[in-house]
């Protein structure tokens, strides 16, 4: 991306392939109402009619007709498709991005006002961490962690210490059907409600995986968002996210992660096929910290592209992702430098 402010509104982000429902009127709604933008990214099994005041929609003509590079390459029927709207937003240079899905309803704490470099405790080095373990007395923990990190005892709260971090990337937790994955909702019981009086902001050496359901970005991680299309469809959401973690710690930054200000009332799901779609993350995830960790990448907003280039080929080179990955990897980057 070009050196130049990034003033313009925020903007919401939803792919769907659903017909126009409460939750995301709702968001038109508000959007509406506070002058942000509001893009939903469609996909073949979308509605031709779809309409709804205060929204943008893309269907997958409007997408290929943007001139993205990248548009001319993703592949139809995929949840990556949320690249190009990513990428409709940041043209625009909105002051921050806001990512949710079409089954997540915001309350009303959604539509605060954020920081970039909020005062949060910190936690690093700490390996794998289940960051749900300190909204919640539950055994319960994020979709993408590790299943031996589980029950790994967590630093005691209240000693953690205190500071004003830079995190460009926020995550939102969603109370009533939050995003656990399928051996949870196969064996534990649902709906659970979060605490909303704690944040954390997970530093250097401290992996948790968060998802594209409830995200903030602030500019200067707006690279870090692209989400790979040649990896189970479970998983591209979260490999993006060790992806974006990995290189931020590069830059200094921290990840927040905050209470939750959505509750989701979950799209029919098949959940056996959701384990199948799981099951390369539960088999490789820890590799995948290790691998990353070991790369040597450079710091600055200069090499964004290059370190994000970089991590996608160590996940070909560990037969993780395909190798036609390189090839939109590349061209999300060739985007970003013509704005």
């Amino acid at each position: 991306m070009k050196n130049s402010s990034f003033e313009g509104p925020v903007s919401v982000i939803v792919t769907s392939i659903a017909a126009p429902n409460s939750e995301m009127r709702e968001l038109a709604s508000q959007c509406k109402a506070r002058g942000f933008s509001f893009y939903v990214i469609g996909d073949v099994p979308s509605p031709a009619d779809f309409s709804i005041d205060g929204c943008e929609f893309y269907s997958l003509e409007q997408q290929r007709a943007t001139g993205f590079k990248i548009a001319e390459l993703m592949p139809a029927r995929h949840y990556s498709r949320k690249n190009i709207g990513y990428l409709l937003a940041i043209q625009k240079r909105p002051s921050m991005l806001l990512e949710t899905d079409d089954d997540n309803q915001p309350l009303p704490e959604f539509w605060n006002a954020r920081t970039q470099r909020p005062r949060a405790p910190a936690l690093s080095a700490n390996g794998w961490t289940n960051v749900y373990g300190y909204f919640t007395e539950a055994n319960i923990w994020p979709r993408g962690l590790p299943l031996d990190a589980i029950q790994k005892p967590l630093p005691e709260f209240e000693k953690l210490p205190e500071a004003e971090l830079d995190c460009p990337i926020q995550q939102g937790l969603a109370n009533e059907d939050p995003d656990v994955d399928a051996i949870y909702r196969l064996l534990l019981p649902l709906p659970i409600s979060f605490r909303t009086d704690r944040r954390l902001a997970l530093g250097r050496g401290t992996w948790c995986p968060f998802n594209s359901q409830n995200t903030a970005w602030f500019p200067a991680a707006y690279p870090l968002m692209y989400l790979p299309s040649y990896c189970s469809f479970r998983m591209t959401d979260i490999w993006r996210s060790f992806v974006a973690q990995r290189i931020a710690w590069e830059n200094g930054w921290s990840v927040l992660f905050k209470g939750p200000d959505v509750y989701q009332q979950r799209n029919e799901h098949n959940l056996m096929k959701d384990f199948a779609d799981e099951v390369p993350g539960y088999l490789n995830n820890s590799k995948i910290g290790t691998q990353l960790d070991a790369l040597k990448l450079e710091a600055g907003p200069e090499n964004l592209g290059a370190n994000l280039i970089r991590c996608y080929e160590e996940l070909v080179r560990m037969e993780l992702v395909g190798g036609k990955e390189m090839d939109l990897v590349k061209a999300w980057v060739m985007d970003l430098e013509s704005f």
